[in-house]
């Protein structure tokens, strides 16, 4: 029996991909039985909904949950990243919802707001806010839904962010993550002037051994996930560019890693170098020019304006966009002024 197991709990995407290969002597098992022995912590439930989302493959082709495993073959499972274990506590937190229907909802998420708790956050973050509005929209149907995370954005990262509103939502959309199919589009303000106006940037990401919160990127291929950000210039300032960026794959910090590998770190962005001059000339106004312009984005430059993806339940092509938040627009127009 051989086997593989990707989990992707550190990455942007929230999924567990599975792979197993049965042995030659395999006596016939149905195979939500047998990926429920394979899989540690892996409730009945979770395999039934993975099953159910078409997340189930043997030898390639989708599969039910009464499929019986043979000999060698080859079985694959995404899971969708499991709700929380701990009690979310609903807080009454303004938030921006563009979209909502019984399925899902989609997040047009402010700077400085956390999406799950965790890590010295465990109030004041999106599922908190979630779980207040579900307790508190009219109608009786939404006071026992709880959110199921598909993806996350930074803390200080702004834009669109989608949400489950069930287990089965969640695993379908999980799939979609898995296989690339959705879009999504950030925009940024990186440090210098771009050579290329569009290009692709292809880095293994893994955590620094030295500091625990901070991603790099892995010059040994054995180390780390494989991460692809393309992007496209949009406006050029000489000393600063701004980019949209499409993610190919959705890793932690990875369109800031990436940048700041390629030697153009995201303005502002304190974790990866960008908030100094890291470009331009010495004159003292243009340090205070600068320095102003901090003041007004006092993080990183990174909006996340797109999304399209398929409704998990209705089939259909779903598209998403939103503005730049007022602050980020005042950035760029400042140094379109200079």
């Amino acid at each position: 029996m051989s086997e593989f197991h990707e989990h992707t709990e550190e990455s942007g995407e929230l999924y567990e991909h599975f792979r197993f290969e049965a042995d030659k002597g395999q006596t016939p098992f149905r195979i939500d039985k047998f990926l429920f022995s394979k899989i540690a912590n892996a409730s009945r439930n979770r395999i039934q909904q993975a099953a159910k989302a078409g997340n189930i493959l043997a030898n390639n082709r989708v599969v039910k949950s009464n499929y019986k495993v043979r000999p060698l073959d080859v079985i694959t499972i995404v899971l969708a990243y499991p709700p929380r274990d701990t009690e979310i506590h609903p807080e009454e937190i303004s938030i921006d919802i563009i979209y909502e229907d019984t399925d899902i909802l989609i997040i047009n998420k402010e700077a400085g707001m956390v999406v799950h708790p965790g890590h010295g956050n465990f109030t004041g973050t999106l599922l908190n806010a979630l779980v207040y509005h579900f307790q508190n929209s009219p109608g009786d149907e939404n006071s026992d839904v709880i959110p199921y995370l598909a993806h996350r954005i930074d803390k200080n990262t702004t834009g669109l962010i989608l949400i489950a509103k069930n287990e089965l939502a969640q695993s379908k959309l999980a799939r979609q993550f898995f296989d690339h199919t959705i879009d999504r589009n950030y925009v940024a303000l990186v440090w210098g002037d771009l050579k290329e106006d569009e290009g692709t940037i292809t880095g293994n990401i893994a955590r620094s051994s030295r500091d625990r919160t901070v991603m790099n990127v892995s010059k040994d291929l054995e180390i780390g996930r494989h991460a692809v950000t393309h992007y496209k210039v949009l406006e050029r300032f000489r000393y600063v560019t701004l980019v949209e960026c499409v993610l190919e794959t959705g890793r932690t910090h990875q369109i800031r890693i990436h940048f700041k590998y390629i030697g153009h770190p995201l303005f502002n962005d304190e974790k990866y170098g960008g908030a100094q001059i890291l470009k331009g000339t010495t004159f003292t106004k243009y340090k205070q020019f600068i320095h102003n312009c901090f003041k007004i984005l006092p993080r990183q430059a990174l909006h996340a304006k797109s999304l399209v993806f398929i409704h998990p339940s209705t089939g259909e092509k779903m598209e998403f966009d939103s503005k730049l938040p007022e602050d980020f627009q005042q950035l760029i127009e400042k140094w379109r002024k200079y």
